[in-house]
């Protein structure tokens, strides 16, 4: 199997998930992991909540994958994000990515991550001190 995605309330376990793409062929791993920051905007985050069409994300996130796949010699690819409130500091995203080059792993975990943010159905509400907003789980 050369992808795992999963979409869960689960904590990410960030060790398990680079152990999962590392094989003995891979000259390079590459790894994304998003946390969630303590201010957006110059605003103080109290947490983020996210949410997920799950079976669509799923989807979603398997056609990027074998974009991912076909574009560059990617050996592994995974893709954890979490669903449910998040505290600051806490992984709600890891991309992880091995090649046999670093270049492959680079390219394909910065194109899964950029493209997530942009067509896959998680949304995010940012709670601050002084209220909260639903924002596309992107910048």
């Amino acid at each position: 199997m050369k992808t795992e995605i999963r979409i869960s309330s689960q904590i990410i376990d960030i060790q398990t998930c680079i152990n999962w793409v590392m094989l003995p062929e891979s000259g390079g791993i590459d790894v994304f992991i998003g946390t969630v920051r303590n201010a957006t905007k110059g605003k103080t985050v109290l947490r983020l909540e996210f949410e997920a069409y799950e079976k669509m994300a799923i989807a979603e996130i398997e056609k990027i994958a074998a974009q991912a796949l076909a574009k560059w010699p990617v050996q592994k690819l995974l893709i954890h994000h979490r669903t449910g409130v998040l505290a600051v500091g806490d992984v709600p995203v890891i991309i992880a990515v091995s090649a046999a080059h670093r270049d492959a792993a680079f390219e394909a975990c910065r194109y899964v991550i950029d493209t997530l943010k942009q067509t896959v159905p998680i949304w995010k509400k940012e709670i601050f001190e002084d209220g909260e907003v639903w924002v596309a789980a992107h910048p």
